[in-house]
């Protein structure tokens, strides 16, 4: 992904998955919008997995969040330490609460599609 990234123009700060979702930290140039640019990674990554002959593909939807620049070293750590991370508190229950403290509404039927 750091390769699409770069290719993209897009200057990945870091990268990290696990099973069931993964996260990119990357700065968006002023001529990327978002939504390309995770059409991007997605599209590229996956036909990657797939060239390999594993079977993989992205869920529809995606969720984004912007990071000041403050905050940088933090979200670094935590998406590096994330596997370790989710032993205490799964992905989804973390996410739902991230929705929730910051007054994001949304559809739990939707939310993990």
């Amino acid at each position: 992904m750091a390769g699409i990234c770069t290719n993209q123009h897009m200057a990945a700060i870091a990268i990290r998955g696990t099973d069931n979702h993964s996260h990119v930290l990357f700065h968006l140039p002023p001529t990327q919008t978002l939504s390309k640019a995770v059409q991007a990674l997605k599209t590229n990554s996956s036909k990657w997995m797939n060239d390999q002959g594993m079977r993989f593909a992205w869920q529809e939807g995606y969720s984004a969040f912007s990071v000041s620049v403050s905050n940088t070293s933090a979200v670094v750590n935590y998406i590096r330490n994330q596997e370790n991370h989710h032993r205490k508190i799964s992905f989804e229950d973390e996410y739902v609460a991230l929705l929730k403290k910051h007054g994001i509404e949304f559809d739990p039927k939707y939310v993990f599609g």
